[in-house]
């Protein structure tokens, strides 16, 4: 699953995905440096993995990452083809989220694609030409299923029912995610506005502009998401820095909690991941897997034999091992259960996976 980058040009979208990937990717002062979509994963920082690891004395320990997706700015009038409009809207499509940079720092250097620099204009300006190219696309589905409904065919004319009532949606200015509809349906014609989002405000090391986020956290609230608040150039550098100056770095600078690990822990949340563990003395691993994933299609995530040949899952909670201090206490106390096939994962679960084939 993917979380893609979006933005307006020069909100600092290719210096967030340089920060969070350290690729290096470009990110001078013009529109539509970035013409690919470049993808990198981002590591899901877990202590629980250190923990684990000590306990089973790994010899090798490997976090989760989040996929993140660099997709070039975009302008007014995209749906209708401006800038690269049209193809930087069908990459976004292909993403399961949106991670939205808005632009929340004051620089005379840095040329704002909107003149003024107002957060919720340029958050407004992306939704609509989303809510655009959604109105097309219902438009053209519209076009596709209204003759097969008009003969009788049952399946067409809820499609027709559902189309009418996010096309009137779109029009009145509401996306997909703040309407009632049947996301069984809904999910067929890849809506931009039906992916969940969240936004990024991009401040300055040194001032945090409240005057520029605080409207941008009241249309978050609106729209039941969230603001992860961070200096994109600032993380970029202290990237830079060797791994064991980063931390005193962040200490000086008084962060408690780095940004980029605080938009990965969101990425996590905005996808409904669970994250649940195997741990051995060969390796200790954290797994990434949809709430509601059956311990069967779970196994599959590590390997398609454990899936194939899947008998039965052990599991324990790491919570368990936190409280009790070792593995042996935790199954003394026979907290170590042995679930089915549909046993659904739960984040923080440690498993080990029983299989033949």
């Amino acid at each position: 699953m993917e979380i893609g980058i979006v933005g307006l040009p020069n909100v600092g979208k290719s210096t967030l995905f340089n920060a969070l990937t350290g690729a290096g990717v470009a990110a001078e002062n013009f529109p539509f440096t970035t013409i690919e979509p470049n993808v990198g994963i981002v590591p899901l920082a877990d202590s629980r993995l250190t923990v684990l690891a000590k306990e089973w004395e790994s010899k090798k320990v490997t976090p989760s990452g989040i996929r993140f997706v660099d997709i070039a700015g975009i302008v007014k009038g995209a749906s209708q083809g401006e800038g690269l409009g049209n193809k930087f809207l069908s990459n976004i499509r292909s993403v399961d989220a949106i991670c939205h940079v808005v632009r929340c720092f004051h620089d005379e250097n840095v040329v704002n694609a909107t003149g003024d620099l107002n957060p919720i204009e340029a958050a407004e300006t992306i939704e609509t030409e989303f809510l655009l190219a959604d109105l097309q696309q219902a438009e053209k589905a519209y076009e596709r299923y209204i003759k097969v409904a008009k003969s009788g065919d049952k399946d067409a004319k809820e499609k027709i029912e559902i189309l009418n009532l996010a096309m009137k949606g779109f029009n009145d200015g509401k996306s997909v995610r703040t309407q009632n509809l049947p996301q069984d349906i809904i999910k067929d014609f890849q809506f931009l506005t039906a992916k969940p989002i969240l936004y990024v405000a991009n401040t300055s090391e040194d001032d945090p502009c409240d005057d520029l986020l605080n409207p941008l956290k009241e249309l978050a609230e609106k729209e039941k998401t969230k603001v992860v608040v961070l200096c994109s150039k600032l993380e970029a550098e202290i990237l830079e820095l060797p791994q064991e100056e980063r931390e005193s770095y962040y200490e000086s600078a008084g962060i408690t909690t780095p940004g980029l690990n605080a938009l990965a822990k969101a990425g996590q949340e905005l996808l409904g991941l669970v994250c649940f563990f195997t741990a051995g003395e060969t390796e200790t691993r954290a797994w990434l897997v949809l709430e509601g994933t059956r311990a069967v299609n779970a196994a599959g995530k590590i390997h398609t034999d454990i899936e194939r040949g899947f008998i039965r899952a052990e599991v324990y909670k790491f919570s368990d091992l936190e409280a009790l201090g070792n593995y042996q206490a935790v199954k003394g106390k026979n907290l170590v259960s042995l679930e089915g096939k549909d046993y659904e994962v739960k984040d923080g679960d440690v498993v080990y996976f029983r299989f033949n084939v």
